[in-house]
């Protein structure tokens, strides 16, 4: 066709012709995972959709469940307790029918671990619910709490210690942070979480100089444990970088801020002086129950058991000597969503 005709138009279509209509691709729905954690104190799940740098979230729950209550005293998962954590891992399942989940994983850690009746609630969970929980080793729950939260790590060089304060147990983990994912070069689990030193060191006292005196007995009794981990630590404590993920940094982050109420996108990620969270320990171990349960952050869920998490917050600290503590709300079940997309991704692959 000569430079500046028109092409005609085509002509509309006769009645009965119909014309042709491109192919229509939809593309393929990405599949939806989904993580379980079950600890000494809390029920949280995660679902998310995976995407191109990591994955979307499309719901979550979480609930303080108190699996751990009198397990230090009795050395089993109580009726209750057990009956607690069945009713949130009851709406998980409903969760996870209703998103369609393509693959699971459901771990539980220190109360399962620790109870002589840990795989008989197990496999109860499983009758009632549907849920097939594995119990996970200490190292696991560390690998999984890194894998989770080590993007937050400040930038630096050489090693950092993440570290997870759960409801029985406590994990250290030294990391050399140059790689990615960082390499794992040593561990340790101390067997002491909210609920287990709340319950075997009770923070008591008739007034405030009674509660710190408690509170530095709590504090004893952690550092007693973490003795020879510290070191073990040597002269990689003076990189100084520090990390932490539980609901008792979040806490403490929350206070610091003075929220009104806990907002996730505020905490995740946040970076505090450790004199400002030394500072707020302090004056929460010398403060009763009900004055703890005043402050909005804590309210009356956490106000009984956020002093053990601040002593054991405190001997790490100690022997960890930083300035800044680096704050995540997220840990083993980001790690569990990750691990899971990467296998299915290397599946996938021709």
């Amino acid at each position: 066709m000569a430079h500046g005709q028109h092409q005609p138009a085509p002509r509309p279509p006769r009645e009965g012709e119909r014309r042709a209509q491109p192919p229509v691709f939809h593309p393929r729905p990405r599949p939806i995972y989904a993580a379980l954690d079950l600890g000494t104190n809390n029920c949280r799940l995660l679902i998310a959709r995976d995407a191109e740098d990591g994955f979307v979230v499309v719901d979550a729950f979480s609930r303080i469940v108190r699996l751990g209550e009198g397990l230090a005293a009795t050395g089993r998962l109580s009726d209750a307790a057990m009956d607690r954590a069945i009713s949130a891992l009851s709406v998980c399942a409903d969760k996870l029918r209703r998103r369609n989940v393509a693959l699971v994983r459901s771990v539980a850690t220190e109360a399962c671990r620790r109870a002589e009746n840990g795989r008989d609630f197990v496999e109860r969970v499983y009758r009632e619910t549907g849920i097939a929980l594995e119990i996970i080793s200490p190292e696991q729950e560390a690998r999984l709490a890194v894998l989770g939260c080590h993007a937050l790590i400040e930038p630096g060089e050489g090693s950092a210690l993440v570290f997870d304060i759960g409801g029985g147990s406590t994990e250290l983990i030294l990391i050399d942070a140059d790689n990615s994912p960082p390499r794992m070069l040593d561990w340790f689990s101390a067997p002491w979480g909210v609920v287990s030193l709340s319950e075997t060191e009770p923070h008591v006292g008739a007034d405030s100089s009674g509660l710190l005196a408690s509170y530095a007995r709590m504090r004893a009794r952690v550092a007693e444990s973490f003795a020879q981990f510290a070191t073990k630590l040597g002269d990689h404590r003076l990189r100084g970088r520090l990390l932490g993920t539980s609901g008792t940094v979040t806490t403490l982050a929350s206070v610091h801020l003075d929220l009104p109420s806990y907002d996730r996108r505020k905490i995740d990620g946040l970076v505090v002086p450790v004199e400002a969270i030394r500072a707020i320990s302090a004056r929460l171990a010398g403060m009763t129950v009900a004055e703890r349960a005043e402050l909005p952050c804590i309210g009356n869920e956490r106000a009984d058991l956020v002093v053990a998490g601040c002593a054991i917050l405190d001997a790490i600290l100690d022997i960890w000597p930083a300035e800044r503590l680096g704050v995540a709300d997220r840990g083993i079940r980001e790690g569990i969503l990750r691990s899971l997309i990467a296998r299915d991704r290397s599946r996938q692959r021709p």
